[in-house]
């Protein structure tokens, strides 16, 4: 009867197994399959020949098992690096994209902080000097006539004309020279004083007041009561006008009795001359520059 052979172990250093199997896993797989193959009994008597046959092709099963499990390993280890290397070129390319937007963004903060600051910076300047007004120069007239101005009938209203301009900036005689004009919108002020005199005995009435544009402006009339002959009057009174580009004004009068009239005297020692009606009119009523 012959005697068992002895048993020699199917067995690799995990230092070998290490250089095909990168997994710890692996590693532990293949020495549970060397253990499993190394545990096959030994056999003895008449089937020993047989039995032996049967080990050794149980072995060779064994480390043909092993052979594709590592080639299978290795495959599956390739392609584990290949899918980590291209996560990881990925994640690089995340990062550095990331990181490119990232400083955009800043720039872009950067920029828009900066003009936020200079927008502040006009604000509190604007706040501190103010604004600059635009300069606009007055408007005014002034306006005298040196012939004696009567009324062709009684109760018949008479617009009083001017023959001369003293000073003159956007208001002017116009046509007929009864007819004042400006060239600006704004409140004016009319300033006028006239001499009336009459030439006969007994009482007359001198009525006065404006038009605007032609028509008479209602409650802009005086009236002055003046009797005997020779019996000089002076008066003198102011009306605020708003008006705009264009429109005119007039003085207008009527007498019951033509011996009134506006009387102009002329310059006799010690005093100069005397105009009939004298007219000023300005437009700085609400402080235009």
């Amino acid at each position: 009867m012959a005697t068992a052979p002895t048993s020699r172990k199917l067995n690799l250093t995990r230092d070998q197994l290490g250089e095909f199997l990168t997994d710890q896993q692996q590693i532990r797989q293949f020495e549970l399959l060397f253990k499993t193959v190394d545990t096959l009994l030994p056999v003895a008597g008449t089937d020993i020949e047989y039995q032996a046959d049967t080990a050794s092709a149980t072995a060779n099963e064994a480390l043909a098992q092993i052979n594709a499990l590592a080639q299978e390993a290795a495959i599956s280890s390739a392609a584990i690096d290949s899918k980590t290397t291209l996560a990881l070129d990925q994640i690089a390319t995340l990062e550095k994209q990331t990181s490119v937007g990232i400083a955009s963004a800043e720039n872009k903060a950067n920029q828009a902080m900066e003009l936020l600051a200079k927008l502040a910076a006009s604000v509190e300047g604007l706040q501190m000097v103010p604004p600059q007004r635009e300069f606009k120069r007055s408007r005014y007239g002034s306006f005298y006539d040196t012939t004696t101005q009567t009324a062709a009938t009684i109760n018949t209203a008479t617009a009083i004309t001017f023959n001369s301009t003293d000073l003159s900036h956007g208001v002017y005689l116009g046509s007929p020279a009864s007819r004042i004009y400006v060239d600006s919108e704004g409140i004016y002020n009319f300033d006028t004083s006239f001499q009336l005199d009459k030439t006969s005995g007994g009482t007359a009435v001198f009525d006065f007041w404006f038009r605007l544009n032609g028509v008479d402006v209602t409650n802009s009339g005086s009236r002055i009561t003046i009797q005997g002959n020779n019996a000089e009057i002076f008066s003198s009174l102011n009306y605020f006008f708003k008006l705009k580009a264009g429109d005119y004004v007039e003085l207008m009068f009527s007498v019951t009795d033509v011996s009134v009239e506006l009387k102009t005297f002329p310059a006799a020692a010690p005093h100069p001359g005397i105009p009939s009606i004298i007219l000023t009119v300005n437009n700085n009523i609400e402080g235009v520059l």
